[in-house]
């Protein structure tokens, strides 16, 4: 079993999950240059967030957990920073491959959404409405006038 995760510059890995979780952990930020007290996670192509922290917290069984339990089998993965918000803030989610937006837009949609962030698509429709609008509000158009004027005698 193996599943690819994808991080940096166009970096893909392959991976053996059949292993311990912190190893497989410990393992993803060293190749994705991530600092070890950092928090991270896969984005599934699906869309589906994988936390590789489930059965780490404190007060779990001292089995260790598996990351084989948690990916799915040939999968591809893009390595996921988790940031914790503090005083109420929302947790962020950053992609940790580069252009995330242009490889893959449902990802990073995906992405946007988890963090709360507003939907690029949805801010493009705003705009393009808000443009839509301010037309129609505009001067009316030479047809609508000529249409109000009294017909002509014949």
């Amino acid at each position: 079993m193996f599943v690819t995760v994808m991080f940096g510059a166009g970096c893909r890995e392959l991976v053996n999950p059949w292993c311990n979780l912190v190893t497989l952990k410990t393992h993803l930020k060293r190749r994705g240059q991530v600092p070890p007290d950092a928090t991270i996670a896969l984005l599934a192509e699906d869309g589906q967030l994988v936390s590789l922290s489930q059965g780490l917290e404190e007060g779990a069984s001292q089995a260790p957990t598996m990351g084989s339990s948690l990916l799915q089998e040939r999968g591809t993965y893009v390595l996921v920073q988790v940031i914790m918000g503090e005083g109420g803030a929302p947790t962020r989610y950053e992609s940790l491959l580069e252009n995330l937006e242009d490889s893959h837009p449902e990802l990073a949609e995906e992405l946007r959404w988890l963090s709360g962030l507003p939907s690029l698509g949805e801010a493009r429709r705003r705009r393009a409405g808000a443009r839509r609008g301010h037309q129609e509000q505009g001067p009316p158009s030479r047809s609508r006038r000529m249409g109000s004027l009294p017909p002509k005698a014949r």
